[in-house]
């Protein structure tokens, strides 16, 4: 097929990058989003200040409200750029992130969604600690929540990076960095200013706008085609520089038995992190009941599913229509794939349509990354101040007058404390991203899901459904996953020894893999049952009958 006939073209295709005199409709509407994300805050800031508000939003939102709610917190800058970045670049491998992110969430429905719902409050460690009432307990938890977060954090402003780079016509480090800096610093306002309210209502409009977004997209290209999807996936390998490689597996992953070995480590931690992500398990609490909580997340994979099934035609769109050298000139990661496929679909480089639409799909992209930071950041402030600060290190005994008290601070103080950590993790999520600007954001994502999964998921579950578990395999099992996890993932080609590393320019790895998930997800189990089999103190059964029954029945649920 030729180009008169105006639909394919076997032709390498020409290049996309926006020129730049269209630059100011983008940014336009970028600042529209700022804006109304900003307003929503303002507005929903002043309507309540305690600890219940800012923490869940006065557990009033509907089932239908908080599925689109999960679904903006979850469908990040992995899912929108990631994602259909690396299916553009590597084709049936870049499917598999799909994949696992979907999947995820059956783990979710049948085993989390409810039980956490009844037996927490704000966060994880409120789980745990209605059964194991030690400090060490919510210190562990806490602080592998803050943890989980900062990575997702660091993959989201990377993301933003990216995107504003490209809109201004430019691959310079400067640009990447103030847009790091500058969603850094509207994160820490939507969540110092609105809480959990105004976070939950930027992700509703989020979730609207992407999911709108990407049913505008996917009809374009499928038109585009005549409804001929198989001849999409025959102009994608030819446009991949792979030829039927691009559609087989093993193009990123499978050629060694070191990189099939990453690939099911990647797989593992995708599958199960989603389970024992902090922002995620904070979204059940938003809902008054169980049964919405269930509701909720049977919502989020309705909209989160057909997402994925878009974002696969929309990575395969990049590559038929734009060409994987072309994406990957713009961005090694892969990360401006979408942004550069709108531009093709709407007429191309200095046609008015082909600018409308990368605009209006820029601008998306960056509402994505807005309301996903917000939520991270809330999370993460959260463990710290309710699990860390007010859990931990001010509910420890203190002796006054020869008698030993534990004074538990106000809600009012928990909230302020959680507004300065909101700061403090931003300003530190802020410097990690200024090092991380080459990496794909998917492939962060899978390092954040790998400690989710290592640390958190086997606490979680052990507490839920084994009545022997103690204090100290708690405690064991939250440090026995994450640790390992951070070492491999600093001792492997990630962090050195790679041209995409964060320090190109070393080499100190050991650990070959690139997701330490195989190793350090069975390490976190393994810890918590050693822990609690050498405990010197034995379960307490009173404590796990009253989980049981609360976590079940709902009885005494906040």
């Amino acid at each position: 097929m030729t180009a008169t006939t105006g639909v394919l073209t076997t032709a390498t295709p020409p290049p996309v990058a926006p020129t730049g005199q269209h630059h100011g409709l983008a940014i336009v509407l970028f600042a529209v989003i700022v804006l109304v994300t900003l307003g929503i805050t303002l507005w929903v800031g002043r309507q309540g200040n305690a600890a219940e508000d800012f923490y869940t939003g006065g557990r009033d939102f509907t089932p239908l409200q908080n599925g689109f709610a999960l679904s903006g917190d979850y469908l990040s800058a992995a899912s929108f750029l990631g994602v259909a970045g690396l299916i553009a670049l590597y084709g049936y491998d870049g499917v598999l992130y799909s994949i696992g992110f979907l999947v995820a969430w059956l783990v979710v429905l049948m085993l989390v969604a409810e039980l956490v719902r009844n037996a927490g409050r704000y966060t994880l460690a409120d789980v745990l600690a209605l059964r194991l009432r030690r400090r060490k307990v919510r210190a562990a938890a806490g602080g592998a929540s803050v943890v989980v977060t900062l990575l997702y954090l660091v993959a989201q402003m990377v993301g933003a990076g990216s995107l504003v780079a490209l809109l201004l016509g430019t691959n310079s480090a400067q640009a990447r960095t103030w847009t790091i800096i500058a969603v850094g610093a509207l994160m820490i306002v939507y969540v110092t200013i609105g809480g959990m309210r105004a976070t939950t209502w930027i992700q509703i409009v989020k979730a609207f706008l992407l999911i709108a977004g990407s049913v505008l997209l996917t009809v374009l290209l499928v038109v585009r085609f005549h409804g001929d999807l198989l001849e999409l996936m025959r102009q994608a390998a030819r446009h991949s520089g792979a030829g039927h490689r691009y559609l087989e597996p093993g193009l990123k992953y499978g050629a060694t038995f070191t990189s099939r070995l990453d690939f099911f480590s990647l797989g593992l931690a995708l599958v199960l992190g989603t389970a024992g992500l902090p922002h995620i398990l904070s979204r059940f609490y938003t809902v008054p009941t169980a049964r919405a909580a269930r509701r909720s997340t049977m919502w989020a994979i309705g909209l989160v599913g057909g997402f994925y099934l878009m974002a696969i035609a929309l990575g395969l769109g990049a590559t038929a229509l734009v060409g994987s050298a072309e994406v990957r000139h713009a961005n090694s990661a892969g990360n401006t794939a979408v942004p550069l496929l709108a531009l093709v679909l709407g007429g191309g480089n200095g046609s008015t349509g082909g600018v409308v639409l990368f605009a209006l799909i820029s601008a998306i992209a960056f509402a994505t990354i807005l309301a996903v930071v917000a939520g991270l950041t809330l999370a993460s402030s959260a463990a710290f101040a309710h699990d860390i600060w007010a859990g931990a290190w001010r509910c420890r005994p203190r002796r006054r007058g020869g008698e030993e008290t534990a004074e538990k601070p106000s809600e009012q103080q928990e909230v302020v404390v959680a507004r300065f950590a909101a700061v403090g993790i931003g300003a530190v999520a802020i410097v990690i991203s200024l090092y991380a600007q080459q990496l794909n954001v998917a492939f962060l994502v899978g390092l954040a899901f790998a400690v989710a999964a290592s640390s958190n998921l086997p606490v979680l579950l052990y507490s839920l459904f084994w009545s022997r578990f103690t204090a100290r395999g708690a405690v064991w099992s939250v440090y026995g996953g994450l640790v390992p996890a951070i070492v491999l993932v600093f001792f492997s080609p990630v962090v050195s020894g790679s041209k995409a590393a964060l320090f190109p320019g070393v080499d100190f790895h050991w650990f070959p893999l690139e997701n330490p998930g195989i190793v350090s997800i069975p390490l976190g189990f393994l810890a918590g049952w050693i822990g609690t089999l050498t405990s010197p103190e034995p379960a307490d059964a009173d404590r796990f009958a009253e989980l049981e029954v609360r976590a079940l029945t709902g009885a005494g649920a906040a």
